[in-house]
C-alpha cells in the first residue's frame, strides 16, 4: 500500500510541472544521449548539488547510480549527503510547509518529470534544457526571476551563479513584442556560456535517464526482437512456398 501512496504522490506532485508542457517559445533539442555515461555522471552531480535541496527523486536510489559507471565509494564521496545511506532514495529535507510559503507550491518530485513533460513540442529533456537557459531577471515576480519558456515561473533560477544574469532582447513593443533569440550578458557566471550549455545538457540528460533507467536496455531488446521477427517472417514465407508448391 505504501508503494501506491508514493506513486500517487509523485503523479500529483508532477502536475504543476506538467502544466509547463505548452512552452511559450520553441524548444531546443538537447545535444546529449542517455548512452553518454560521462554526461550522465556529471548530470547526476549537478542534480544532487543544485536540485536535490528542493526537489526529491523518491523513486531513485543512490545505488542505482552504479549503472552509470560510478563505484559505491564515488557515490558516497561525491553524491551522497552525510545524513543519507547509499541504499536510500533521493529524498529532500526541506519542510513542505515552508516550501509552500516560499514558492507558493511544494516543489514537485522529479523522479519521472522528464517523461511527464514529453509532448508534441519536444521531449522532457528538451523542455528542461530550454527552460534552464531562458531565465532572466524580472523585479515583478516575488522571486525576482522570470522565464521565457514558462512565464511567471515560481521557481527562481537554480543555476544563476553558474550562468550569470542575462537579459533577453525583444523586437517590437507591448503585445507585439517578440523574442529575437538573442541575449545580453549583464553579469558573468562562474562558467563560460559554452560550459553552462554543457552543464544544462548533462542535467537534462540525467533527468531523462532517471525517468526510465531501463530505456537503453528496452531499446536494445526491441531492436533484436524486430530483427528476429523479420528473419522469422522470411523463413515462414519460404516454408509456406515450399509446402504449397506441389498443391494444385
Amino acid at each position: 500500500m505504501n508503494f501506491w501512496k508514493r506513486l500517487l504522490f509523485v503523479l500529483v506532485a508532477a502536475l504543476p510541472l506538467a502544466a509547463m508542457q505548452a512552452s511559450a517559445i520553441p524548444l531546443d533539442k538537447v545535444p546529449k544521449q542517455t548512452t553518454d555515461l560521462v554526461s550522465l555522471q556529471h548530470g547526476a552531480k549537478v542534480f544532487v548539488n543544485y536540485c536535490l535541496g528542493c526537489h526529491a527523486a523518491s523513486f531513485m536510489r543512490y545505488t542505482k547510480l552504479q549503472e552509470l559507471g560510478l563505484s559505491q565509494k564515488e557515490i558516497e564521496d561525491n553524491l551522497l549527503l552525510a545524513t543519507d545511506d547509499i541504499g536510500t532514495t533521493m529524498t529532500v529535507a526541506m519542510d513542505p510547509v515552508k516550501a509552500k510559503d516560499w514558492f507558493g507550491v511544494n516543489p514537485p518530485d522529479l523522479s519521472v518529470i522528464a517523461r511527464a513533460l514529453s509532448g508534441p513540442g519536444g521531449s522532457g529533456a528538451d523542455y528542461v534544457y530550454t527552460l534552464l537557459r531562458t531565465y532572466y531577471r524580472d523585479p515583478t515576480p516575488p522571486t525576482g526571476w522570470n522565464n521565457l519558456v514558462f512565464p511567471n515561473i515560481g521557481m527562481p533560477h537554480p543555476l544563476w551563479e553558474l550562468q550569470g544574469e542575462r537579459e533577453p532582447i525583444f523586437a517590437g513593443e507591448g503585445d507585439k513584442k517578440v523574442f529575437t533569440g538573442r541575449w545580453k550578458q549583464v553579469t558573468k557566471g562562474t562558467l563560460t556560456p559554452v560550459e553552462y550549455e554543457e552543464t544544462v545538457a548533462d542535467l537534462a540528460n540525467y533527468l531523462a535517464w532517471m525517468a526510465e533507467p531501463v530505456q537503453n536496455k528496452r531499446i536494445a531488446i526491441g531492436v533484436w526482437v524486430m530483427i528476429f521477427l523479420f528473419l522469422f517472417t522470411l523463413i515462414a514465407w519460404r516454408l509456406n512456398a515450399s509446402y504449397w508448391k506441389d498443391v494444385e
